[in-house]
């Protein structure tokens, strides 16, 4: 038994994944290599293999002849019968070669056959690996800067982290372990290349996903996300099981969940809000934390209008058109947000529409009401805006409370 040859396949299949089937083809391909070099051809040769022992058996198939033209392909009768006494003239007869007789360049072109297919299926084995992890978050090891590029070490191969989708103001050191997301996956001749990302709004999803038990067992599912990477991420999440609260299961207690994922974005702010088949509604909490007195949605034409108090504008609006930007898409809709004044100076704007009660606002009264909006001097389209640089003011949906003083428009 060749033990030696046993102990080598056997790490080989630990260690690089491959099967030894295919280093038993590998064998058997290197050894008919070997045989074409030594004798020119090749075409009768045979290569078996014993699974259980690994032993060997390399043999040509000779026609038996009275006058042997081809030595390769014919034996004479007289050589044939020393091997088989049974032998006789247009017999096939399997003469055994001896691998040791082989010469130092088909000796060294069959090691070079075994190596290049064992080559072959290690990048085969990771490009399936990491191709069935494509669209997913993998942990990874900062390895260095390749210009503006960032080689990033995902274990049994390297990634490469793309300045455009690099988070801007990020700064990584080489050892610091970071997750990204598998962009794509493509089979090179040099092997596997693997495209990541730290922009994508995916990466918020899948963290949630393996952060949140009621996210990952389909309790609570993500309806929609928005990002502008490093400064606001904003989610909906709806529940399917009426006693679990979808967004209190995704901040945890205390924070606890929605933070740590904060914390692996560098600080990164995240909205979270309820989904509603109701587009006013949704676009309401998506607006959140403002106020909203009343939201008009057109489902045709994707569009919603919006009047928010006067004090509120800024804040619904956002720094540099943000909050609206994320809201929009987030919803899929273009949302035109006007304050109070605004919509009143606007044409067609009915007063009486609008149902005071000792100066404060009934908010619900106000909802689903249409206004008129033409000469809007604000309109916030999802592809107007590009993401932007500047430190976004936090607004945290789950600590604001809503301020009975607040409703008075005078105050």
């Amino acid at each position: 038994m060749n033990k030696e040859l046993m102990e080598a396949l056997d790490i080989l299949e630990k260690e690089k994944e491959i099967s030894k089937e295919t280093l038993f083809e590998a064998i058997e391909n290197s050894l008919i290599t070997a045989c074409k070099n030594h004798f020119g051809k090749a075409d009768n040769v045979k290569v078996e293999i014993d699974r259980e022992t690994c032993d060997f058996l390399c043999y040509a198939e000779k026609e038996v002849v009275e006058e042997v033209e081809d030595d390769v392909l014919q034996i004479s009768l007289e050589d044939a019968q020393e091997i088989s006494k049974k032998a006789k003239l247009g017999d096939m007869l399997h003469v055994e070669i001896k691998s040791k007789e082989f010469g130092r360049i088909a000796t060294q072109n069959a090691k070079n056959v075994i190596l290049q297919k064992i080559r072959e299926e290690e990048r085969s084995v990771i490009f399936n690996q990491y191709y069935e992890k494509e669209k997913d978050v993998v942990t990874g090891i900062v390895q260095r800067y390749i210009g503006r590029n960032i080689s990033i070490n995902l274990g049994k191969a390297d990634a490469v982290l793309n300045e455009s989708e690099q988070v801007r103001g990020e700064n990584f050191r080489p050892t610091e372990r970071i997750k990204v997301y598998i962009l794509e996956v493509k089979n090179t001749p040099k092997g596997p290349r693997i495209l990541v990302s730290r922009t994508h709004p995916e990466l918020v999803k899948r963290l949630f996903e393996s952060e949140v038990t009621e996210i990952k067992d389909g309790t609570v599912e993500i309806m929609s996300i928005a990002r502008e990477a490093g400064s606001r991420t904003k989610l909906a999440v709806r529940s399917n099981n009426p006693n679990v609260d979808a967004v209190g299961a995704c901040v945890g207690i205390n924070g606890a969940r929605v933070n740590s994922i904060v914390d692996e974005l560098c600080g990164e702010k995240i909205d979270i809000v309820n989904w509603d088949e109701n587009p006013g509604n949704l676009i309401q909490n998506a607006l959140s934390p403002a106020k909203i007195v009343a939201v008009f949605a057109d489902p045709d034409e994707k569009t919603a209008k919006v009047v928010v108090p006067d004090y509120q504008l800024s804040l619904a609006i956002g720094k540099e058109g943000q909050n609206a930007r994320l809201a929009a898409r987030l919803t899929g809709y273009k949302i035109d947000i006007k304050s109070e004044t605004q919509a009143k100076d606007a044409p067609g704007f009915r007063y009486e529409d609008y149902v005071y009660d000792d100066d404060e606002y009934d908010e619900e009264a106000y909802e689903d009401e249409e206004y008129a909006q033409e000469g809007y001097e604000e309109e916030y389209e999802e592809e107007d805006y590009d993401s932007v640089d500047s430190e976004e003011a936090e607004y945290d949906e789950e600590s604001y409370e809503e301020d009975p003083e607040q409703a008075d428009p005078e105050a």
